[in-house]
């Protein structure tokens, strides 16, 4: 199972909960999925950024949204920031060292849900070989029927992270210590 690592950040299998759960494979193939990352370029502006090549699945029943769970895996070296040079740069050793470290991986430990479209979910991240419990604010998209005769819900979902957590100690300022990532998924029932 691989295709892209990202920010890890969704992908492999999930255990369902429960029978009437149904399992979801994040639509990477059909590029309805994205792992974007933010980070501040010397407090003036963004720099914006993603992960070109990830996969996941998830378990999900609208009727048990708390019972569901996600797993994601993030290849690193697909790390696009639109710009080569400094691509090269974040995949060496003063950041992701993705020959060391190809992948990136979340996986939830829990989901809750405050009603039909909002919550948070709970999770293992590893990035750079270190692994930290972090939190999702997520949102329901929506779900139903496609026109090719299956079934589709997309969610997204946005957290920050402080690099130095993840052993990433280059110095880019005071106002680039922490990186905002975000998960734009849209699964397909199986």
């Amino acid at each position: 199972m691989k295709k892209f690592l990202i920010a890890g950040l969704l992908a492999a299998c999930v255990t369902s909960t429960t029978a009437s759960a149904a399992d979801y494979v994040i639509d990477t193939k059909g590029a309805h999925a994205f792992v974007n990352f933010k980070i501040k370029h010397l407090g003036y502006s963004w720099l914006h950024g993603r992960f070109n090549q990830f996969d996941g699945e998830f378990n999900y029943d609208a009727k048990k949204p708390n019972e569901s769970a996600i797993k994601l895996v993030i290849d690193t070296r697909s790390i696009d920031s639109n710009h080569a040079e400094r691509d090269k740069h974040l995949r060496g050793s003063d950041f992701l060292n993705v020959s060391k470290y190809p992948k990136a991986t979340f996986e939830s430990t829990s989901i809750s849900f405050s009603d039909e479209a909002n919550g948070k979910v709970t999770g293992k991240f590893t990035l750079h070989g270190v692994t930290k419990t972090i939190a999702f604010d997520i949102q329901k998209l929506g779900e139903g029927s496609d026109p090719w005769g299956g079934y589709r819900v997309g969610f997204e979902g946005a957290t920050k992270i402080k690099l130095a957590d993840y052993g990433i100690d280059y110095d880019l300022g005071p106002a680039s210590t922490h990186v905002n990532l975000g998960l734009h998924i849209e699964g397909i029932r199986k």
